[in-house]
């Protein structure tokens, strides 16, 4: 059973989202502030954690920093109703794995979650030199493509791969290049560009063996 955190300063959105994870399937703790969500990831292991942006005393952000240091491995969505593209930024760029604006809908969140914890084990088999791990992890069209179009280019900054994926929300493209980053397939310059690493080298050469092996 997978064990999720839920960070917030409201009881009843604590109790309301306890309720829903449970449900699910997941094992739920809670934590009403910052400081009891770090003690709580201290002694023990999360797949993921539901961190409220705006708390008093700790904010989610300084949260989100201690999180990765005591429990890097755990999977953290950042929940706020006070949303804009700069705060989303600032977590993804702070380690923060998903964004999710108030009102959401439960199906929602549980879907980010899942997807969430699906990157996780992609993670875990590129670091374990699983392949097959690292073929899943190309299954998302949109990995595919960044590759692919870095590849084209040499190197590519984040704005220009925005523009290429005429993508709307250019946070989700930097989640993606993470996810890429982590799994070795890509590397960023000090110039802030992004270049193809020998992992994503192999991993595009197996795909177009693929590929054709599913054409003839």
């Amino acid at each position: 059973m997978k064990k999720a955190l839920i960070v917030d300063d409201e009881k009843e959105f604590r109790t309301y989202l306890s309720e829903a994870l449970a449900g699910a399937g997941y094992e739920t703790q809670v934590a009403a502030s910052g400081r009891e969500a770090v003690d709580l990831a201290t002694e023990g292991d999360f797949d993921v954690v539901l961190l409220d942006l705006i708390m008093p005393k700790m904010s989610g952000s300084d949260v989100l920093v201690e999180l990765r240091r005591v429990s890097p491995r755990s999977r953290v969505i950042m929940i706020t109703a006070f949303a804009s593209i700069e705060n989303a930024v600032d977590a993804i760029k702070r380690g923060a794995t998903d964004y999710l604006s108030k009102p959401f809908k439960i199906d929602e969140l549980l879907m980010r979650i899942k997807r969430s914890l699906e990157e996780a084990r992609v993670e875990l088999s590129a670091e374990k030199g699983d392949f097959d791990g690292i073929l899943d992890s190309l299954s998302n069209p949109i990995r595919r493509t960044i590759l692919q179009l870095i590849a084209q280019r040499n190197t590519m900054r984040l704005m220009e791969l925005v523009r290429e994926l005429k993508a709307t929300d250019h946070t989700k493209v930097l989640f993606h290049l993470r996810i890429l980053r982590e799994a070795g397939m890509i590397a960023q310059g000090t110039d802030k560009s992004y270049s193809l690493a020998r992992e994503g080298t192999k991993a595009l050469e197996c795909l177009k063996v693929l590929e054709k092996y599913l054409r003839d």
